[in-house]
């Protein structure tokens, strides 16, 4: 499991908090708290302890810190810290920036369980690998799409010779109509007209 630990606070003050394994991770939490940029400015950190990294992003004076391990990358994690102050904030709102220590703890611990095991256990949690995978998707479409009409320019072509080969025996057919009904027609006429023998009187 990628993510093992998350927490949101408020400058050093933890609002809520949740943990996938028996480890430390709340104290060396606290200690990073302590240690991010003064001054309330957003920022976007992290820090190396032993194989786990503390990611942190502080926005608008609320923090959402998570450790993880150190093959997750930054991606995920800081996609998951994305969506926990995101909900948080949406969830609590103004609340959050006067609230005492742990108030938040109960409802929103649930919160951070769920989201910790979405991003550690969903591919689709990872946005670059999802659209990776809508875009070999796309690609494979398309690839089809166009064999079909390549297949279907072969028939047309074959079409096409048909077509073409069937205008030449219309062409044939009309001249040997035509010589048929012309040998048809002087055959008549030499059948109808037949010259009269003259008659000779003898008297």
């Amino acid at each position: 499991m990628p993510i093992l630990y998350a927490v949101v606070a408020r400058g050093a003050t933890v609002l809520a908090e949740h943990s996938a394994a028996a480890t430390n991770a709340g104290a060396v939490a606290r200690q990073v708290l302590e240690r991010l940029p003064g001054g309330g400015a957003d920022s976007h950190v992290s820090y190396t302890q032993d194989r786990y990294v503390f990611h942190a992003k502080r926005t608008d004076g609320i923090t959402a810190l998570c450790m993880a391990d150190d093959a997750a990358g930054r991606r995920i994690p800081f996609a998951f810290l994305e969506d926990i102050h995101g909900k948080f904030v949406k969830t609590y709102g103004r609340a959050a920036l006067t609230a005492l220590a742990y108030a938040m703890n109960d409802e929103f611990s649930r919160v951070l369980s769920q989201q910790m095991d979405y991003y550690s256990n969903d591919p689709s949690a990872d946005q670059i690998n999802r659209m990776r995978g809508e875009i070999s998707q796309v690609r494979s479409v398309m690839i089809d799409n166009i064999d079909k009409v390549l297949e279907r320019g072969d028939r047309l072509d074959l079409l096409v010779d048909k077509t073409t080969t069937m205008q030449g025996n219309t062409v044939r057919f009309k001249r040997q109509a035509r010589r048929y009904r012309s040998t048809t027609w002087w055959r008549n006429v030499k059948l109808t007209y037949q010259p009269s023998t003259p008659t000779i009187n003898f008297s």
